[in-house]
């Protein structure tokens, strides 16, 4: 009997892709247009992950609902603009070497689980070649926002995958709590938008600071087709 494949889901946003600029600035445009005060840097950061709903609580918990979407509104539109006209979202130094190398083996299925919406997530995979690696895609159209485990839940029952056989790859706090959420491994990547600390504490079983490192640490996970144990360690 063939063994179970090992689902393997990425987050988008400072995992896969170096989204900032494009989120930032699009994101203080929106403000600004609707004349409300510039939220920092380093506040809209925090927020990649969530769902736009969610972040502009989490930037602005005062503002009504109509306020929220007038801003989620003129974001998305702002992004797409930016995305018109320059490299969009640029991927970081090995991430698509590791997918492609991934996405060859028989015992993996590979999913995405992101804030984005889906118009932006399969454009991401769309613009990069990626439309025939991904097994599942969830987006904030799809589910509840991270950190709850919905995203996961629904790509584990598309692809008919358990949660012993389920790694998810982020690089925030939010990823690790719906990965632990979902019983399932939880690894964190430090070139994102949260600490090693945030991560460590969300329940990361296992950091990594480079896409070589990844690729090491999952074929290790891969050895004989079972998903092995992560210990909590920082891989160089």
């Amino acid at each position: 009997m063939a063994s179970t494949p090992t689902l393997i889901v990425f987050d988008c946003d400072g995992t896969l892709a170096d989204s900032q600029h494009i989120i930032v600035e699009s994101m203080r445009f929106s403000f600004q247009h609707l004349g409300l005060a510039l939220p920092p840097r380093h506040s809209i950061l925090r927020t990649v992950g969530l769902s736009m709903s969610e972040a502009i609580v989490s930037l602005a918990p005062d503002l009504c609902e109509a306020t929220r979407d007038d801003i989620i509104a003129t974001y998305r539109n702002k992004c797409m603009q930016l995305r018109n006209v320059r490299q969009s979202e640029p991927m970081f130094l090995g991430a698509a070497q590791l997918l492609s190398s991934l996405a060859a083996r028989d015992d993996v299925l590979l999913g995405m689980a992101t804030g984005k919406s889906r118009r932006g997530a399969l454009r991401f995979i769309e613009e990069n070649g990626f439309s025939a690696m991904f097994s599942t895609v969830q987006t904030a159209d799809d589910a509840p926002s991270k950190p709850h485990p919905a995203m996961l839940f629904q790509a584990m029952r598309e692809t008919g995958i358990p949660p012993q056989s389920t790694i998810m790859i982020g690089d925030t706090s939010y990823d690790m709590q719906m990965a632990t959420s979902a019983a399932s491994a939880g690894v964190g990547v430090t070139w994102g938008y949260h600490s090693v600390t945030e991560l460590t504490r969300a329940g990361a079983h296992l950091l990594v600071h480079s896409f070589a490192s990844l690729e090491k640490a999952l074929c290790h996970a891969l050895e004989g087709g079972r998903l092995r144990p992560f210990c909590r360690e920082v891989a160089a």
